[in-house]
C-alpha cells in the first residue's frame, strides 16, 4: 500500500487520514495542517521524507497563471524554500490544476449543447488566480469582469476584458495611475467601505461568480442571500462546509473544477500524486499527456453541485418593445400630466424627441419555468420610436437603435434577443440587425403565425358553428388571401392539415400553381382551389386568413360579403383590415393574434397591455428559444419557413406554452365577446335562410 502525505499550511482542524483505491492500487492518504507555520511544514517534510511514497504541498497561494515576474517569483519563493528541505520531489498539483480548470469549463459547455456559458456575465474575484478559466470562458462570452484591483490594491475599479487583465498583470494598466498607493487606499476607511459596497453590487449583477479556492471565505466576506442568491459559483476543491455555506446563501449551482474520485474531497496535489504513483511514474516526470489520458479514461469530470437540492439552469433573453402610439406614451404619469396643460402639438413634439432616446430597460421578466425544469429570465428593452416615427425615418435610423439595444442585451447577459411589433417589419425585417448584432436575433414571426392559427382553431371551437370531431379534419372551407407570400404559404400548409377544403388567393398565377402542387404532394386528402380573386369564393368561407403585403388598412376583402360567423385571422403587418371595417360586422370574429400563456407559477413583468403571465407570440418565441437553449438566429426576414412555424409550436408545447387569449383590433376577446359574435351570427343566418329560399323560389 502506497502512502501519500499532504503537508498543508492550512488549518490543522481539517486534517484527515483514510484508505482509498484508485486505478487498482491501495493508498493511505494523510493530511497534516500547520496553521500557516512554514518552519513546521519544513520539519514535517523532513520527518516524512523516508516514510512517504509522495509528499504533497498544499495551502499556498502560488498558482498565479499570469503577472509580473516579481509577483510570480515572490509566490514561488515559499515553495522553493520548502522544496529545498528535502531531496525528494514534492507534488504541488499545479499541472493537474491547469488541465482540470480548462477541462471543467469545456466539459460543462459541451454537456449543455455548447451553450451553457454563451454571453453570460462572469465576475472573477481574482482573474490572476483563475486566468486559465478566464481564457477558456472568453471563447464563449466577453462579458467578463475582474475584481483584482479592488482586492489586491484597494483600488475601486474593475477590469472589463481579458486584455485589461493582462495589462494589469504586467503592472502597466492605467487603473494604477490615479490612486497614489495601496497603503493609502487600504488605510482610508471610507474607501474600504466603498470597495466592499461595489464588490457586493457587482456580485448581485453577475450570473456566474468565479471564487478562488485559497482564502475562499475572505473573498465572500459580507456576502449573503441578496448577493449570492440564484448564482452559479465556479471554484475548486469544494469541501462540505463550503457547500453548506453557499447553500445557506441561496446559491443554485456550484461547479467544482476538482474531480471528486474519492469519498473524501482532496486537493489537486493529492490527486496528482495518486495518478503518478498509480502509473508508477516519478513524481516530477508526469506530463500533461499522462494527465489527459487518465482524465479521459477514468472520466475525471468536474462536479456540478446543486445546493438547493434540485437541478437548476437559467437561460436569459432580451426583447425589444416600443410605444405603439401617443396614447401609450401617456402611460408615463409625467407625460400624461404635461399633456393636459400643454399647447396643441405638444405630444407630436414628445413623440419625435422620444424617438431619438437611447434604449432603456422597461422591465425584468422572471419566474418563467418550463415543465422540464429549465428556467428563463430576461429584460424588456424599450426603444422610443412609435411606428409613425419609424416610418418617418430611414430604416438605418431604426437599425441603429436596435443595435444599441442588442449591445445592452449582451451586457445584461442575454443569450438571444427578439424584435417586437413594428421593429420586425421595418427595413429588411431584422436581417441587417441579425448580421451586425453580437447576439442571435429572432423576429418572432414564426410563433406569431403559429399563434394566430392556433387562435383561429380555438375560436372556431368556441364559436360552436362548425362541428369539431376529435382526430378528424374540420369539414369546413378556409381561404388564405396572399397565399404565396412568406406567411401566407405557411398558413396554407398548416390549414391544409386541419381543413378538408382550402382556397388560395393571390395575384401571382404561377406561384399559386406551384404551391398547390406542393401542398397536394404533402397532404393529398385536402381539396384545393386557387384564384386571383378573393370575392369569387368569399361568401362560402368559414375561416379566412389575410396575409397580404398591402396592409395599412387597405381593404383586401369586402367584409360585407363575408358569411356570418366567419372567423377572419389577420396575420398581415400592418393589418389588412381596418378597425372601421371590423366594426361593420359584429357577427364576424376578426382575430389579430393569439397570445401565449407563459409557464411558471411566479411569472413577473411590468404591464405590456395583456393579462398577467400572458405574452405576445413574438415575445413567446424568444422565450421558447431561450428555454430550449437554441441561441441562434431563428426567424429573420420576410421569408418564413413553414417547418419553423411547426417547430416553434412544438417547442412551445414542450416547454408548457399555452394559448392564453385571442386578440382583435380592440384588444383581448373575453368569452362573452366570442359568445356574442356567435349569437349574432346565428341570428344573421336565420335571416339569410328565408331570403335565399325566396330567391330560389322566384328563380
Amino acid at each position: 500500500m502506497k502512502q501519500i502525505v499532504s503537508i498543508s499550511l492550512g488549518k490543522s482542524a481539517d486534517d484527515y487520514e483514510f484508505v482509498a483505491e484508485f486505478l487498482g492500487q491501495q493508498f493511505t492518504i494523510r493530511r497534516i495542517g500547520t496553521d500557516g507555520d512554514v518552519n513546521l511544514a519544513a520539519d514535517l517534510m523532513e520527518q516524512w521524507r523516508t516514510e512517504a511514497d509522495a509528499i504533497c504541498l498544499g495551502g499556498l497561494n502560488f498558482n498565479y497563471a499570469i503577472g509580473s515576474s516579481r509577483a510570480i517569483n515572490a509566490q514561488k519563493k515559499k515553495v522553493e524554500k520548502l522544496k529545498t528541505c528535502i531531496s525528494k520531489p514534492i507534488v504541488t498539483g499545479e499541472r493537474l490544476r491547469r488541465v482540470s480548470f480548462e477541462w471543467a469549463i469545456r466539459h460543462i459547455q459541451f454537456k449543455y449543447d455548447n451553450n451553457y456559458f454563451n454571453h453570460t456575465k462572469v465576475l472573477f474575484l481574482s482573474g490572476l488566480l483563475n486566468y486559465n478559466i478566464a481564457k477558456v470562458l472568453s471563447e464563449y462570452t466577453d462579458n467578463l469582469s475582474f475584481a483584482d484591483p479592488v482586492f489586491e490594491n484597494g483600488i475601486p475599479k474593475f477590469l472589463n476584458s481579458l486584455d485589461d487583465l493582462e495589462l494589469y498583470a504586467k503592472g502597466v494598466h492605467d487603473v494604477l495611475d490615479w490612486v497614489p498607493t495601496r497603503r493609502l487606499a487600504s488605510a482610508a476607511m471610507p474607501l474600504r467601505a466603498w470597495n466592499e459596497y461595489i464588490i457586493r453590487k457587482a456580485i448581485q449583477k453577475t450570473h456566474i461568480l468565479v471564487v478562488p479556492t485559497y482564502d475562499f471565505y475572505d473573498y465572500l466576506k459580507g456576502c449573503g442571500l441578496e448577493e449570492l442568491g440564484g448564482k452559479t459559483i465556479i471554484t475548486a476543491t469544494v469541501y462540505e462546509d463550503r457547500i453548506q455555506f453557499l447553500k445557506e446563501r441561496g446559491v443554485d449551482v456550484i461547479i467544482d473544477c476538482t474531480p471528486k474520485i474519492l469519498e473524501q474531497v482532496v486537493g489537486f496535489y493529492v490527486l496528482e500524486a495518486m495518478i503518478a504513483l498509480a502509473l508508477d511514474m516519478p513524481l516530477d516526470k508526469l506530463t500533461d499527456d499522462d494527465l489527459l489520458e487518465v482524465i479521459g479514461e477514468q472520466r475525471l469530470d468536474p462536479r456540478q453541485i446543486f445546493p438547493q437540492g434540485r437541478h437548476k439552469r437559467v437561460n436569459r433573453f432580451a426583447f425589444v418593445i416600443h410605444p405603439l402610439s401617443q396614447e401609450q406614451l401617456k402611460q408615463d404619469p409625467n407625460i400624461e400630466l404635461a399633456s393636459r396643460f400643454a399647447p396643441k402639438g405638444f405630444m407630436d413634439a414628445v413623440e419625435k424627441i422620444i424617438a431619438y432616446s437611447p434604449p432603456m430597460i422597461y422591465s425584468k421578466v422572471t419566474g418563467v419555468k418550463s415543465p422540464l425544469g429549465v428556467e428563463a429570465e430576461g429584460w424588456l428593452i424599450t426603444v422610443g420610436g412609435t411606428p409613425k416615427q419609424m416610418l418617418a425615418h430611414s430604416p438605418e435610423f431604426t437599425y441603429k437603435r436596435l443595435l444599441q439595444a442588442a449591445k445592452m442585451a449582451k451586457r445584461l447577459g442575454a443569450q438571444i434577443m427578439g424584435l417586437g411589433a413594428f421593429t420586425k417589419v421595418v427595413g429588411d425585417a431584422g436581417k441587417t440587425v441579425a448580421k451586425l448584432a453580437d447576439i442571435p436575433i429572432t423576429t418572432g414571426n414564426s410563433y406569431s403565425a403559429s399563434g394566430a392559427l392556433w387562435a383561429a382553431a380555438d375560436a372556431v371551437r368556441r364559436m360552436g358553428l362548425i362541428t369539431v370531431e376529435k382526430g378528424r379534419k374540420l369539414q369546413a372551407k378556409t381561404m388564405v388571401v396572399g397565399a404565396t407570400g412568406a406567411i401566407g404559404s405557411v398558413c396554407c400548409r398548416l390549414l391544409a392539415m386541419a381543413f378538408t377544403d382550402i382556397y388560395m388567393v393571390d395575384v401571382r398565377h404561377s406561384k399559386l400553381l406551384s404551391l398547390k402542387e406542393s401542398i397536394l404532394k404533402d397532404t393529398p386528402d385536402v381539396h384545393v382551389e386557387i384564384s386571383t380573386r378573393a370575392d369569387k369564393f368569399l361568401s362560402d368561407m368559414d375561416v379566412i386568413v389575410t396575409a397580404t403585403s398591402a396592409g395599412g388598412g387597405k381593404s383586401v376583402i369586402d367584409i360585407m360579403a363575408v358569411k356570418p360567423g366567419c372567423v377572419i385571422t389577420d396575420v398581415a403587418r400592418p393589418l389588412d383590415l381596418s378597425p372601421e371595417d371590423v366594426a361593420k360586422r359584429p357577427d364576424v370574429l376578426v382575430i389579430e393574434s393569439g397570445e401565449i400563456l407563459l409557464p411558471g407559477e411566479n411569472v413577473e413583468m411590468r404591464d405590456i397591455g395583456l393579462p398577467p403571465k400572458v405574452a405576445y407570440a413574438c415575445l413567446a418565441e424568444t422565450i421558447v428559444l431561450a428555454l430550449e437553449g437554441r441561441y441562434e438566429t431563428f426567424t429573420i426576414g420576410r421569408e418564413i419557413e413553414w417547418q419553423k412555424v411547426k417547430e416553434i409550436y412544438q417547442l412551445g408545447l414542450k416547454h408548457g406554452m399555452k394559448l392564453a387569449a385571442i386578440s382583435g383590433v380592440n384588444g383581448v376577446f373575453a368569452d362573452a365577446d366570442i359568445a356574442d359574435v356567435a349569437r349574432r351570427a346565428r341570428e344573421a343566418r336565420k335571416e339569410i335562410a328565408p331570403a335565399q329560399t325566396r330567391k330560389h323560389s322566384a328563380g
